[in-house]
């Protein structure tokens, strides 16, 4: 069994990233700028919005953070969706979910430019990662991506089981893994709560995506073994030991699946950390100019 270490791979990319705009400012070319709106005071997103700030700070972007308080209107948020979009230092910006009940969050995805939409959510991203071509991919997808090929795991032809059916990370992924490429050329099936005989599909699978939400939901009887093991839960249980009353625990029972693994990411420390990295890429290349002019 191989831990894959996310955090290794999102420090590495970090520094390439560093690196590469290191020799745009030595040019004299413009510096990425990431905007990030953060509405209300959600514990999990006030954490993440830090964690992307950091990582800025680490890649050698600016950045800008945007607070309001969760009682904005939609109107009021929208406006400040067009201000960005008008805002030509911007090179792209977020706006952090989830966010508050009174607030259509579709509405105001599909309000960001979609040239700037760096979380890759906005419906013609969307569609032309389903099609293949050059566009912004979201970030815990694209991460999960990257982890397969830098261990260079072999997708091609095996039977990829993506447990999730979300718009952020079970139908992005599923995709990329059909796709011609590599990693990807996988057979992938898509499990989801509706889903019958649901640990014969897992058992039959060389690569399981879990990506559900639910803590300890795969177990031992539901893997083979050799199987590759990708764990996207982050759900926090109570936990008196930590510091902060509470742990990060992953969809994967860790402790008896792993030895029956090839390949498995620990939780935290593995998906969580290359999500990061990947909204850091996408800014480069936003900053860049790189895929759309």
């Amino acid at each position: 069994m191989q831990l894959i270490d996310g955090k290794a791979v999102a420090d590495q990319i970090k520094k390439e990233i560093a690196e590469e705009v290191a020799a745009i400012k030595a040019a004299g070319g413009k510096i990425p700028h990431l905007a990030a709106i953060l509405v209300g005071h959600d514990g999990g997103s006030e954490t993440y919005v830090a964690h992307k700030v950091k990582a800025c700070e680490q890649c050698g972007f600016k950045s800008t953070l945007i607070r309001y308080e969760d009682d904005i209107t939609e109107e009021q948020l929208l406006a400040e969706v067009e201000r960005l979009n008008n805002d030509a230092d911007i090179d792209g910006f977020i706006v952090q979910l989830p966010l508050p009940r009174h607030i259509s969050e579709q509405r105001v995805i599909e309000a960001i430019d979609y040239r700037k939409d760096v979380d890759g959510f906005h419906p013609i991203n969307v569609g032309r990662m389903s099609i293949g071509l050059p566009c912004f991919v979201s970030a815990t997808p694209a991460g999960i991506m990257e982890l397969l090929k830098r261990y260079d795991i072999d997708t091609k032809g095996k039977h990829c089981v993506v447990l999730g059916r979300s718009n952020i990370v079970g139908k992005p992924v599923a995709t990329l893994m059909m796709q011609k490429a590599n990693p990807g050329n996988a057979t992938v099936t898509v499990c989801h709560s509706a889903s019958k005989n649901l640990k014969e599909m897992c058992l039959q699978a060389d690569i399981i995506i879990a990506a559900l939400g639910q803590p300890d939901f795969v177990t031992a009887d539901m893997v083979k073994e050799g199987a590759v093991i990708v764990d996207v839960g982050t759900t926090r249980v109570p936990d008196a030991s930590k510091k902060s009353g509470f742990r990060l625990n992953g969809d994967v029972k860790f402790d008896e699946v792993a030895p029956k693994c090839s390949f498995i990411t620990p939780v935290p420390g593995g998906v969580g950390p290359m999500t990061i990295v990947s909204l850091m890429r996408n800014t480069l290349l936003a900053g860049k100019k790189a895929i759309y002019q």
